[in-house]
């Protein structure tokens, strides 16, 4: 038998685990929070959250200190989310939050 669960996501992407690991975080005030942790923060976790954001294994796109994300929406274009940029721009790039609200 096959169950279903439910969510609240209109939304997921993936973001490279070893990307993150290799540039020590890099994101949030302090340059210590990983990209997957700095957008679950910003757009909540879990099944109750408006987006998903998975952390994946290597992704093998590879970027020099930056992360590579996969927007689940649009998989034919991948992300290269350079270290330190502003959470509120990567969510609002992959469409996780309006424009306005940023």
């Amino acid at each position: 038998m096959i169950r279903t669960a439910k969510s609240r996501w209109t939304g997921m992407v993936l973001v490279c685990g070893k990307c993150s690991k290799k540039i020590d975080g890099g994101f949030g005030d302090d340059g210590r929070t990983s990209l997957a942790k700095a957008l679950r923060q910003r757009v909540g976790k879990g099944r109750k959250a408006t987006h998903g954001v998975i952390e994946t294994k290597c992704l093998k796109l590879c970027p020099k200190r930056a992360v590579a994300v996969v927007d689940a929406a649009c998989p034919e274009r991948w992300l290269v989310v350079d270290a330190g940029e502003s959470i509120d721009a990567v969510a609002v790039r992959i469409g996780m939050l309006p424009a306005d609200q940023a």
